[in-house]
């Protein structure tokens, strides 16, 4: 066990600086999913695509439960290590020309790492309300989920009170949501500690990315939602 971890924690390292390599030269990484969206092209007649939009979180799933993924017919479009900054860039590409009829979006807490920058929660939160407003104005059904429990970050440590910035934009999230009549999903509140300090650990070896079990808890609650919304 004590060796899967350290292989997990290498390919998790050197997926970031893969990633902050791409990005050097491609901020919002447009390519990444390049060839995956042309291969796809347009929906069939009756499909309903399903689009899981995000960062690592989303982008490790498929990796851990791709099954998961295909007998549900949904596209994962998570890039790791990216903010809502960079979510907004690619939004076109890796969502809306891909013309879905739902996206589920899951992001921001590589903002509060400050991984592009100082955090500033209203422009992190106004990123994500053009992203919804982007989708709506597309035609497009919008799922807004919470972030996760994240205590701190192994690759930025000294980041100050982590879970106070995750439940204070969390609570915007979710106002906002209601106010609009989109659907939030609180993923927080299923794999939050008891004690509220972070994340379970079973559910996440280094307190941001979920274990195969976390990816389960996450599943039973969105897929009955995606299910009802395809209908």
């Amino acid at each position: 066990m004590k060796n899967l971890k350290s292989l997990l924690l290498l390919a998790f390292v050197a997926l970031n600086i893969q990633t902050a390599f791409a990005q050097k030269h491609d901020f919002a990484w447009w390519y990444r999913f390049e060839q995956q969206n042309k291969e796809l092209g347009a929906p069939a007649k009756g499909e309903k695509r399903v689009v899981f939009f995000g960062n690592s979180i989303t982008e490790y799933w498929p990796y851990k439960h791709g099954d998961w993924f295909k007998e549900n017919n949904i596209i994962g479009r998570g890039i790791g290590g990216q903010t809502t900054y960079q979510f907004m860039l690619r939004f076109y590409d890796d969502v809306i020309n891909l013309q879905p009829k739902i996206v589920v979006i899951n992001g921001a807490i590589n903002d509060i790492a400050e991984n592009t920058g100082a955090y500033n929660e209203q422009h992190t939160f106004d990123n994500i309300v053009s992203m919804v407003e982007m989708a709506r104005q597309n035609k497009i059904t919008v799922v807004l989920t919470s972030l996760l429990p994240a205590h701190a970050f192994n690759w930025h440590p000294g980041i100050e009170d982590p879970m106070g910035k995750v439940r204070s934009l969390n609570k915007l999230i979710e106002a906002y949501a209601k106010k609009n009549k989109i659907i939030y999903v609180d993923y927080f509140s299923a794999m939050v500690k008891e004690d509220g300090t972070r994340m379970r650990e079973d559910l996440a070896d280094d307190g941001v990315h979920p274990t195969e079990k976390g990816y389960e808890i996450m599943e039973s609650m969105i897929l009955p939602i995606v299910n009802k919304l395809r209908k």
